[in-house]
């Protein structure tokens, strides 16, 4: 569960905070502002639920890159359940690197792959995940601008 990679499939070594500090270090070398956009996405297939969860770097009119982790599990749960388990996993990786953001004045997001629209079914999650997420003190991103789960996950996902 702890195997980071980059999207060339280059695996990450050092623990994620070592990684992410060198990351925010070498931007802010090359002069560039960062914010960090996390989310999970799952996928269910037959008894198991595939995960990906991405720390998307975003620089300022610069593009970015992001790093990946993927990992499954063998259990049944209902849309809402791993709705809000995609959201815990992201809110997990948010509060274990968010000293590094508070220390070099990064912006963090945490996005959730969950509906606005009432007719869709992830909606039924929608407020216990943005009041797990915004009382953990992380800037809420919900579909359509949720793009760091609904994009970037969604295509990591195994």
């Amino acid at each position: 569960m702890n195997h980071w990679r980059r999207l060339n499939g280059e695996k990450i070594t050092q623990n994620l905070s070592d990684t992410v500090e060198s990351y925010i270090l070498r931007e802010k070398d090359l002069g560039n502002r960062l914010k960090l956009c996390i989310g999970t996405d799952s996928r269910v297939r037959g008894e198991w639920v595939e995960y990906a969860t991405v720390i998307v770097f975003l620089r300022e009119k610069k593009g970015g890159f992001m790093l990946i982790n993927n990992y499954r599990v063998k259990q049944y749960m209902t849309l809402k359940e791993r709705m809000i388990t995609e959201v815990g996993r992201s809110v997990e990786i948010a509060y274990s690197i968010h000293p590094l953001l508070d220390k070099y004045d990064v912006e963090l997001e945490v996005h959730a792959d969950i509906n606005t629209d009432p007719s869709f079914r992830s909606n039924e999650a929608l407020r216990e995940a943005m009041g797990y997420i915004l009382s953990m003190g992380f800037v809420f991103k919900a579909k359509p601008d949720a793009f760091a789960s609904s994009c970037c996950a969604d295509k990591m996902v195994n």
